[in-house]
């Protein structure tokens, strides 16, 4: 198996008494889209400096591209693309300048790609980027880290100020970025909706650690909701394998389940002689659940 692309084992930082990460340890293969999620606070922006050698840990350690973050060389530097959650565009330039002026600073710089992505963008290469919309320059930000055909795409909480029309201009760049096999890319985000359109995987940061690490497709094979209902007074004490939380009135019951399996499902009904509905989840629904153990 190849090195994985992305690599933190028992990563800590903290600020003075304050830990915010307490060991994180994830594996990131090649080629793959994770989205990173987890409360506001949970640290999902200083593992992510961590990881671009823009804060130093506390302890453990963080390797991208087979070195240590804090370590980075300049070659290994500029097959990294960083999307920062404030954008660092130079409001005095038009955005021809500011592609120019980044452009300069990548021997590899694909101007064909990125005359083609301001085109899709519907960006005036005249316009002054201090006359940006906040969506436009958060687009504008991802092209100019495109520019350079990264292997590593990183962005922090990429729409996370952004209006709705704005933020599907924006994921329709991040999707555009997936399209690259070899690429690989790492977002933060708190809106569930956004990761469920363009994520491969997701990680969970909980608790200064990562609870979870999956594909997004066997994250929402695995979840479910089982929705029970008996013509009998059901116990309060129901006991279902795997549930992560229950909810029961009377001959009806609400139960978020791991792992659940028809097998299962049709033990549950023989023993409780009840019917039980299996029901799909959304990200954001699991992702609640899963905050509920």
């Amino acid at each position: 198996m190849s090195e994985p692309i992305l690599s933190a084992r028992n990563l800590q930082k903290a600020y003075g008494k304050r830990a915010v990460l307490k060991g994180v340890t994830l594996n990131v293969p090649r080629g793959v889209v994770v989205g990173l999620v987890g409360s506001n606070g949970a640290g999902k922006s200083t593992f992510l400096k961590c990881l671009l050698g823009l804060l130093r840990p506390t302890a453990g350690s963080i390797r991208l591209l087979g070195e240590e973050g804090w370590e980075l060389t300049p070659a290994t530097k500029a097959k990294i693309g960083y999307v920062p959650q404030t954008n660092r565009l130079y409001p005095w330039f038009n955005v021809s300048q500011m592609i120019a002026y980044t452009a300069a600073f990548y021997p590899a710089w694909d101007e064909g790609l990125v005359t083609r992505l301001i085109a899709q963008s519907g960006l005036d290469p005249k316009q002054r980027v201090s006359s940006l919309s906040t969506g436009q320059a958060q687009r504008l930000s991802i092209i100019l880290a495109l520019g350079h055909q990264p292997e590593v795409l990183i962005l922090d909480e990429p729409a996370a100020s952004l209006d709705p029309l704005a933020r599907r201009e924006v994921l329709t760049s991040l999707l555009e970025a997936a399209q690259n096999e070899n690429r690989t890319i790492l977002f933060s985000t708190h809106i569930m909706s956004d990761l469920e359109r363009v994520a491969s995987h997701v990680a969970l940061l909980r608790d200064g650690q990562i609870d979870l690490f999956e594909e997004l497709d066997s994250l929402k094979d695995r979840v479910k909701r089982l929705r029970v209902s008996a013509n009998h007074d059901l116990p309060h004490d129901l006991a279902i394998p795997g549930s992560l939380r229950t909810q029961v009135d009377g001959h009806f019951a609400t139960v978020a389940v791991n792992h659940a399996t028809a097998a299962s499902v049709a033990d549950l009904e023989h023993r409780w002689q009840a019917s039980i509905e299996v029901e799909d989840l959304n990200l954001e629904e699991i992702y609640l659940e899963l905050n509920h153990r």
